[in-house]
C-alpha cells in the first residue's frame, strides 16, 4: 500500500489536534460572556493549551526513543478523544483552563512524533510534504471561528469539544488501518538519545529557536487576542471579529503550500528572515489601520507571512538533521520554541486586563523582534549560522 494512505491519515489528525488548541480563540468572548469574567482574563485559557502543548515534547522526543513514530500519532488521537469530552463538560473558568492544558498535549505529543515521520515517508519532498501537512492543519484554523459561530446558533459551545471528540475517534481508527497497510520508514531507528542530539545538533537548534521563539510569542497573544483587540480598539463587533480571525487564517492556506514548494528550492536563512521581516511589518500596520477594509488587507498579509514561517522553519530543521539525530533533536528544539510561545496570550492578556495598551504592546514586541532579526542577519553575514539542508537533499544528506 502506498505511503499516501498514511500521509491522509496525518493529515486529517494534525487538522484535529491544531483545531484543540485554536478553537480556544474564538471562543474566548462566548466564554467569556457565559462566565461574566472579561475576555482579556481568558488569555490564560488560550495560554494553557499552548502551554499543554508545549509540556510533552521533551518526554515525547524520549519516548520516540523506544517506541515507533505512528505509535505516539495513534496514542495523541486516543488522548484527544478523553480530553476534548472532559473539556466539554466545563462549568467555571478553572475547569476550561485545564481541559485546555489537557487538550493542548494531544498536539504536542503529535507534532514531535507526527512532522518526523512526514519528512521520512517522503525524504526528497521535505518542504512539499510538510507544507501540505501544515496546509491540512491550517484548515483547522480557518473553520474554528467560522464552525464555532454555527455551533452558537443553534447551541452552545461546550459542543464543539464532544465533536472534536467524536471526530478525534474516527481518524484514531483511520491512521491504525493505514500504518498496519504501510512500508513504514526505518530512518530514526538509530536515535536513541535526546543528550547526544542535544549536543550535536545545538547550533541548528538554538537557529531554529531564535527564528520562531520570539516572533511565535508575539502571534500566539496577538491571535488568542484578536477579536477582543478588535473590538476594544478598533470597534469591530465580535461577529465581524471572528470572520476577520478567519480570514487571517485563511491567508496561511497558501502560504503553507508556497512555503513549503520555496524551501525546498531556496535557501533557508535568507528564506526565514524575509519571512519574519514581513511578518513585524505587517504586525506595526494592524496597529495603525483604520477602517475594516484596511484592517482585512493588513490581516491578509499578516496571516500569510505568519504561516510561511511555520512550513520554513520545519523544513530548515527536518532537512537539516540527519537520520540519527533527527527526532530527538526536533523535539529540544519544538518544546523549547513552543514554551515561549505559550506565554503569549497570556502574558499580554494580563498586561492588559491591569491596564496596558494592546497598541503599544504589539508595536514594542514587533520592534523587538525586528532586532532579533537584525541580529540573526549578522550572524548569517558573518557564516556563525548553520545553513540547513541544501534543496534537493534528502535529510540524511544534510550535514550534521
Amino acid at each position: 500500500m502506498s505511503r499516501r494512505e498514511l500521509f491522509g491519515s496525518l493529515c486529517a489528525m494534525v487538522f484535529l489536534v491544531n483545531l484543540a488548541r485554536l478553537i480556544f480563540a474564538p471562543l474566548v468572548q462566548p466564554a467569556a460572556a457565559d462566565f461574566d469574567v472579561t475576555a482579556a482574563s481568558l488569555g490564560v485559557v488560550a495560554s494553557a493549551a499552548w502551554l499543554g502543548s508545549a509540556s510533552p515534547r521533551l518526554p515525547t522526543g524520549y519516548l520516540l526513543t523506544r517506541f515507533p513514530r505512528h505509535w505516539i500519532v495513534a496514542a495523541t488521537g486516543t488522548l484527544l478523544i478523553f480530553t476534548a469530552t472532559f473539556t466539554g463538560f466545563s462549568q467555571s473558568v478553572t475547569h476550561l483552563t485545564i481541559g485546555a492544558f489537557l487538550m493542548g498535549l494531544s498536539s504536542g505529543m503529535y507534532f514531535i512524533a507526527g512532522l518526523p515521520l512526514v519528512s521520512e515517508l517522503f525524504p526528497t519532498r521535505v518542504g512539499k510534504a510538510i507544507g501540505i501537512h501544515g496546509l491540512a492543519g491550517q484548515l483547522a484554523a480557518v473553520i474554528a471561528p467560522l464552525a464555532l459561530s454555527a455551533i452558537l446558533i443553534v447551541g452552545n459551545w461546550r459542543t464543539t469539544f464532544f465533536l472534536i471528540a467524536i471526530l478525534a475517534a474516527i481518524t484514531t481508527a483511520w491512521l491504525l488501518v493505514a500504518s498496519r497497510r504501510t512500508d513504514l520508514p526505518e530512518a530514526g531507528s538509530a536515535d536513541r538519545s535526546l543528550i547526544a542530539a542535544g549536543k550535536a545538533q545545538w547550533p541548528t537548534i538554538l537557529t531554529g529557536i531564535a527564528f520562531i521563539g520570539a516572533a511565535g510569542f508575539l502571534w500566539n497573544g496577538l491571535f488568542n487576542l484578536y477579536g477582543d483587540y478588535l473590538e476594544v480598539v478598533k470597534g469591530i463587533d465580535p461577529e465581524t471579529g471572528r470572520i476577520l480571525l478567519s480570514v487571517m487564517f485563511a491567508a496561511g492556506l497558501p502560504a503553507f503550500l508556497v512555503t513549503g514548494l520555496l524551501a525546498d528550492r531556496l535557501p533557508n536563512i535568507p528564506l526565514l528572515i524575509a519571512i519574519t521581516v514581513a511578518f513585524v511589518l505587517s504586525v506595526l500596520a494592524l496597529t495603525v489601520a483604520e477602517g475594516i477594509v484596511t484592517i482585512a488587507l493588513v490581516s491578509i498579509i499578516l496571516g500569510y507571512s505568519i504561516h510561511s514561517l511555520f512550513p520554513a522553519i520545519d523544513t530548515y530543521m527536518l532537512s537539516s538533521l540527519p537520520d540519527h539525530h533527527r527526532g530527538s533533536a526536533y523535539a529540544l528544539f519544538s518544546a523549547t520554541m513552543m514554551f515561549i510561545q505559550a506565554l503569549g496570550s497570556g502574558t499580554i492578556g494580563t498586561a492588559v486586563s491591569r491596564g496596558a495598551s494592546y497598541t503599544v504592546i504589539f508595536q514594542s514586541l514587533a520592534v523587538l523582534v525586528g532586532l532579533l532579526i537584525f541580529i540573526m542577519v549578522l550572524m548569517h553575514r558573518a557564516g556563525w549560522l548553520p545553513t540547513g539542508g541544501r534543496p534537493g537533499e534528502t535529510p540524511s544528506q544534510s550535514m550534521p
